[in-house]
């Protein structure tokens, strides 16, 4: 599992300016400091779960007892861009509201996507899920 540094975080994520990016999960508990790298990086505030725009990265904070994740990565995968992808954080082990790993490993592949890296962010754990290409480059 890969550490992101802290101050640099969200541009090891992959955020870039210009991106649009939409946060769904959004709670009190949320990572603060994240959530401003996140913007400081993409230049621009964090689109709400109610946007109907083309999305490049879907920020979705999940935790135990949030529902059904299946469910939850399958209409978050709907308004993303063919190259869009998405960042699952997690409370980390030990902490209130925690997932298994397993949990997002067993439900990403019924959702269509494709598991790709795992991050430790402080008191969240980090997800990257993609969408799996098609030899022509194109969702499957």
């Amino acid at each position: 599992m890969v550490t992101a540094a802290e101050g640099n975080r969200a541009a090891q994520l992959g955020f870039k300016t210009g991106m649009v990016v939409q946060e769904i999960g959004w709670d009190e508990d949320t990572d603060d400091d994240l959530r401003a790298d996140i913007e400081d990086a993409i230049d621009a505030e964090m689109l709400d779960e109610d946007s109907d725009d083309v999305i490049d990265v879907v920020v979705l904070w999940w935790r135990d007892g949030d529902g059904d994740l299946v469910d939850a990565l399958m209409d978050a995968i709907g308004p993303l861009s063919d190259e869009g992808y998405l960042w699952v954080f997690t409370p980390k082990t030990g902490e209130s509201g925690y997932v298994d790993p397993s949990e997002i490993a067993e439900s990403a592949p019924t959702a269509g996507l494709t598991q790709t890296s795992n991050v430790k962010l402080g008191a969240w754990s980090g997800t990257r899920l993609v969408q799996p290409k098609t030899r022509a480059g194109k969702r499957a």
